[in-house]
């Protein structure tokens, strides 16, 4: 049984990569997850805003009481002698690449067109096999358009596609007018894959401390469907390769989310939820539901089920709605 798939002109053993996490910060675990059958591995993200928080902080103790301790001051170096950037994520890359046979993607998340170019040139020297862009941006200002916010991700890729060779695939987030218009231009521009989609963490208000406060839901096998829907509409219409993340827990998810189009899946919360070792037991129920419905091969089911392909296309479009109310309204009966 053939279960190799292509991502991001790679060939991989199986269609299952661990997508970017606190887990991916621990080489140990990086091994794990290849001893567990992961194909590549998708590093834990570099946040330019974070990257220069720190450099804030750095300069502000520096500064701090200059003039109470001026002449102790003069015993510090200036702080741009100081080595503040991506240092320990570009190590972390090296050894992970010295550690697994694996591809490693690392993933960008980066706030300004400068620091895209410069980090995303970094991570490519530090032996990278792919990138992933994280583009986790939130348009808020009521000024700008949406056709402004779409020519921004179409702009960082054109501006990294410039000064990298390595593939780039860009995780996206749902939220667009036109997916599909989007999707076409950032195929235009030379991405090589998309990562659908992006989860963003709404913030929670704590009623007893009367505080806005961060919340992290993990996802549930329900969220699956809103990426399966539009992998399945994209399949065919656009060069990139296709990666199905959100909502990825067992075989079946790991088996529809391929069949609508998909090239790899890419798994959190499942790993967080029950352990790196859980690669494994997918492996094994994707390939037992193959062997039973005797399929040869990952390729042979990939697109099988996407709009393309399905019998009834019009099932991932508005075209069912009313259908699928009143299938709802006979089950209450």
């Amino acid at each position: 049984m053939d279960l190799t798939t292509k991502y991001l002109g790679m060939k991989l053993k199986n269609p299952l990569v661990p997508s970017a996490s606190p887990l991916s910060e621990d080489l140990p675990n990086i091994r794990r997850m290849e001893d567990h059958g992961a194909s590549a591995v998708v590093l834990y993200s570099l946040f330019e805003e974070q990257l220069l928080a720190e450099g804030l902080e750095l300069n502000h103790h520096l500064e701090a009481d200059t003039h109470a301790f001026a002449e102790a001051m003069t015993f510090f170096p200036e702080p741009q002698e100081f080595r503040v950037g991506p240092d320990e994520y570009l190590e972390h890359i090296r050894k992970a690449k010295e550690a697994v046979g694996i591809p490693i993607i690392a993933s960008l998340n980066g706030t300004s067109e400068g620091g895209w170019i410069e980090y995303a040139r970094q991570i490519e020297q530090a032996g990278a096999d792919a990138m992933e862009l994280n583009i986790y941006s939130v348009a808020t200002d009521p000024v700008i358009s949406g056709t402004q916010v779409e020519q921004d991700y179409v702009d960082v890729v054109k501006a990294v596609k410039k000064v990298v060779r390595i593939p780039v695939a860009v995780k996206l987030s749902p939220f667009f007018s036109n997916l599909s218009n989007l999707a076409q231009q950032l195929d235009a521009v030379g991405t090589e894959g998309l990562v659908l989609f992006n989860r963003f963490y709404q913030p929670d208000i704590d009623l007893d401390e009367l505080e806005v406060r961060p919340s992290v839901v993990p996802s549930t096998p329900f969220a699956l469907r809103l990426p399966l829907r539009w992998i399945a509409i994209l399949y065919g219409h656009v060069q990139a390769d296709l990666a199905g993340t959100s909502g990825i827990h067992t075989p079946r998810d790991v088996l529809k989310m391929l069949m609508a189009g998909a090239r790899v899946t890419q798994l959190c919360s499942a790993l967080l939820k029950h352990g790196i070792s859980h690669i494994a037991d997918i492996l094994l129920g994707v390939t037992r539901w193959m062997e039973e419905n005797e399929y040869e091969s990952i390729a042979q089911m990939q697109g099988s089920l996407s709009q393309r392909h399905c019998p009834d296309p019009a099932a991932f479009e508005r075209a069912q709605y009313i259908k699928t109310l009143k299938s709802f309204s006979y089950m209450r009966r």
